[in-house]
């Protein structure tokens, strides 16, 4: 097991997450040796911790990390970490601040993501809102956060926004659902002038077309942009005679127009395998949230819950990625 740090010595840039692949491995992403990071009790008012978004800040790392409660409801927690891999999570949730009094009293708060746009750090997660929707908060400091509207009507999941303006307007990803387990799912693409008022939806891409995500699919990191479009990994869904699987999967988008899909990988990058992915609280689900991306070295350290119980990092080369999606067709 190797972390680097080659990447330590760059101002208020924190050591590089990654592990070299397997000699043996001939997969486009591998699995952290040492996974899960994260498991069920890491914080005391917790009973498993998993989906959670993770990104550089000042020389270290922090993150907002889904926690489920012993009563059952999910909740929202800030962590710290040096290394990205060993974590300091707070056990009260996070602190939301808002004077809108239809906000102040969210039942739970789940699958957060975190984007800089425009020098600010937007948090996206699922509010409760008399069903599912997607809340929006920003800080510049980690430290005070202001709670903003709702995107969107429930129900709605997996809201992730897009690291810089598409035509001058903040840009989401986001999967219209029902109030339950969503036995149906596309994913949609909305812009806002202001954060509060979204519109100009567009259809992105449909679950149903690939066997491995015939249920549903939904936006998992923030996109990453590359010459060739906007770099998206999701999740996917199929139906089992053992219930639901969850996999990984990858998308090429234009870059000024996100809503057209240049190619789509027709298999998954990552499905459940390892017991921590195959046993715990909702079994076989693979779902990641975040992608920390060393643009220099074109390498990503994916952040993924696992079987709903723990947070587990899988790598991959970010132009190998690229290039295997540009050889696929067209979703």
């Amino acid at each position: 097991m190797t972390i680097e740090t080659s990447l330590g010595s760059l101002r208020h840039t924190p050591p590089c997450v990654w592990e070299d692949k397997p000699s043996d491995c001939q997969d486009l992403v591998w699995r952290y040796s040492a996974n899960p990071i994260l498991g069920r009790r890491a914080i005391p008012c917790a009973q498993a911790i998993y989906n959670s978004a993770v990104v550089p800040f000042r020389g270290r790392y922090v993150g907002v990390f889904r926690a489920d409660h012993m009563d059952g409801l999910p909740g929202l927690h800030l962590g710290w970490s040096n290394d990205g891999i060993r974590w300091d999570i707070a056990n009260d949730t996070l602190p939301l601040e808002t004077s809108e009094p239809e906000l102040t009293k969210p039942a739970y708060g789940y699958d957060p993501r975190i984007c800089l746009v425009d020098g600010r750090y937007y948090i996206t997660w699922c509010c409760e809102y008399h069903g599912p929707t997607i809340g929006i908060a920003w800080t510049e400091d980690f430290q005070c956060f202001h709670r903003l509207e709702n995107a969107f009507l429930p129900h709605n999941r997996n809201g992730v926004l897009f690291p810089r303006k598409i035509g001058g307007n903040f840009a989401m990803l986001s999967r219209p659902s029902d109030k339950g387990h969503t036995p149906f799912g596309d994913i949609y693409y909305s812009e806002s002038p202001d954060m509060c008022f979204w519109g100009r939806h567009r259809f992105v891409m449909a679950s149903g077309s690939l066997w491995w995500e015939g249920v549903k699919i939904g936006s998992g990191a923030v996109p990453i942009e590359t010459p060739e479009g906007w770099l998206l990994l999701y999740h996917g869904v199929r139906s089992s005679c053992n219930g639901l699987v969850y996999s990984m999967g990858a998308a090429l988008l234009d870059l000024e127009k996100p809503w057209k899909v240049r190619c789509r990988l027709t298999g998954p990058l990552l499905m459940p395998e390892r017991d921590y992915e195959v046993y715990g609280s909702v079994p076989n689900v693979v779902f990641p949230c975040a992608a920390l991306h060393d643009e220099a070295a074109g390498r990503l350290a994916i952040y993924y819950g696992a079987a709903d119980t723990h947070v587990a990092i899988a790598f991959a080369h970010r132009d190998e990625l690229v290039a295997s999606l540009l050889r696929s067709p067209v979703a």
